[in-house]
Parts: C-alpha cells; structure tokens; sequence
C-alpha cells in the first residue's frame, strides 16, 4: 500500500471566514508538499478546478510546479483532471514539462470532471458525459502519442492534426501513468482504466448513481483487474486508489480503518478530507505521517 495525501486547501469554503485559511497561497501549498515528504508520504497532490463558488482557486499546473521544487521522492499530480475543457496538445507539453522538473514523478489521474464546476456549462465548455467521455478518450490517445518524442499525427472525431515533431519525450517511458476515474460496475468505464495505469476507485447503484465506496466494492474491483487487465500495460504495476480521512490524533485507529481497503485489494490510499480548508489542521494531518501498520 502506498500513501497520499491531498492538499485541499486553496481558499475559504462559501460561508467560511477568510482568516480560517490565512496564508493558503501556492507557496504555502508546495511548503506543505515538502512537509508531507519529510513525515513519509509517498505521494503529494492537489486539485483542478477553474471556479466553484467563491473559493479562491489556484492552477494546478502551476501549483504543481511548486511542489516538484519543494520534493524530490514523493510522486505528485492534480486529482483529478478533467481533458475535456483542455487542449490535449498543451496538456502534453505541460505534463511533459512537469515531468522533466520533478526527474519523472509525476501521475496523471483524470476524469471527466465535476459539472458543480463553472469552469464547465458557465463557459461553453461540453457538459454532455458522452461527449466528455469522446473528449477523454482521444485526448488520452493524443498524449500517448506525443509523450514519445516521436512525429505523431492524430484524426478523430473532436481532434485531427498531422504529425508534430513533439520533443522532448516524457522522462517516464512508455508514459507518465495515468489514473483514471472509474466507477464500477459501469462496464465501459472500467474498461477505459484498464487500458491505462491505475483507478480512482467510484461506485454506482443498480440505478446508475453514485454511492459511496466500500471494501466490497474495491474487492470486486480488484477481481475484475485481475481477470480483464490485458497482459501488456505500462511502466508499472495497475494501481487501485481510494480516497478517504483517517484521525491525525490516533495512529492506530487510523492503520486499522485503512488497512481493511488494503485488504480489499486497494494498492493506494489517499488522503483528502475535502472540508479541510485550514492550513493549520492540514499541516497537523500531515506531520501526522501516513496510516501504515
């Protein structure tokens, strides 16, 4: 099992006094990056979003580039992105980049995206699942194709170009690994993952909803990697990650509550207490150290 942990601070909650969160400027987000690898996280993310509410927002790519030069061990990366509202083109050149200046740590997790998210509807971006999920998936093939270094063309239904001279190739070969947000027992969106890296593990009811995960899910789940994965994949082994919030005050108790998901087959455990705004409880979470056993 691998630990993460997600800095979800980023400004005030709607309601929420500004003073709750006083210094949550990027620096301080790639501060708490490296304090997070100093207490034995593995892994270190942020968010990507373009405007919820009156949350005060920063760009995770930029962000992103913070931690990479506060850390030199622990993976990091943005949960989740969304490729649908972004160019893949310059979605390559960005992760490229991002993964040149952290000497090849970084993950790719991606989604289609929270429509609670202005950064969709509010600006003409697609909201329609089918055409977001189109939009994944050759924005996904786009990347592949330009993370090699070689002259890549592409023609879909959304994207057509000839072929870029796209230099240089990702530090990581054959690519950056990349997660992808699936629920199950949604038959193509589990496929989708498998063709890739790693699962943001979701579920759905028998009605289609979502509904919140269990062990049972992720057991399932990881039975499902197991028998449909195709034998040739990445640079790596097929990540199953669940999210969650364990106690900063109790060691054992918060080891106990993850390692049942361990148990279930979950390869990653991250961190992210979405209502945790302040930088004071976060930082305390953080020297807290990672649930291990």
């Amino acid at each position: 099992m691998n630990y993460g942990y997600i800095i979800t601070t980023g400004g005030p909650a709607p309601g929420q006094p500004t003073d709750a969160v006083r210094g949550s400027a990027p620096r301080t987000i790639a501060q708490l990056a490296g304090e997070a690898e100093a207490a034995g996280w593995d892994g270190v993310f942020f968010w990507d979003a373009i405007a919820i509410g009156d949350m005060e927002i920063y760009d995770p790519w930029v962000v992103l580039a913070a931690m990479a030069m506060r850390t030199e061990r622990v993976r990091i990366g943005a949960i989740v992105t969304p490729p649908s509202r972004r160019r893949p083109w310059k979605l390559a050149r960005e992760t490229m980049t991002l993964d040149h200046l952290s000497g090849g740590r970084l993950i790719l997790p991606v989604g289609l995206g929270a429509l609670d998210d202005a950064g969709f509807g509010a600006v003409g971006e697609p909201t329609e699942a089918r055409t977001r999920a189109e939009l994944l998936d050759e924005s996904l093939a786009i990347l592949q194709g330009l993370w090699i270094g070689k002259p890549f063309g592409f023609q879909g239904r959304h994207y057509r170009f000839d072929e870029l001279a796209f230099r240089p190739a990702t530090v990581q070969q054959p690519r950056i690994p990349i997660w992808v947000a699936a629920a199950w027992p949604r038959e193509r969106s589990m496929r989708r993952a498998l063709r890739y890296d790693g699962l943001l593990a979701q579920a759905h009811d028998d009605e289609g909803r979502s509904t919140e995960l269990t062990t049972e899910h992720v057991r399932a789940i990881a039975e499902y990697v197991s028998r449909e994965r195709p034998p040739v994949g990445g640079s790596g082994p097929f990540e199953i990650v669940v999210e969650g919030a364990t106690p900063a005050g109790n060691a054992q108790q918060a080891a106990d509550r993850v390692s049942q998901w361990a148990e279930a087959g979950a390869t990653w455990w991250v961190e992210s207490d979405w209502k945790a705004r302040a930088v004071d409880s976060i930082r305390r979470r953080i020297g807290a150290g990672p649930p291990r056993p």
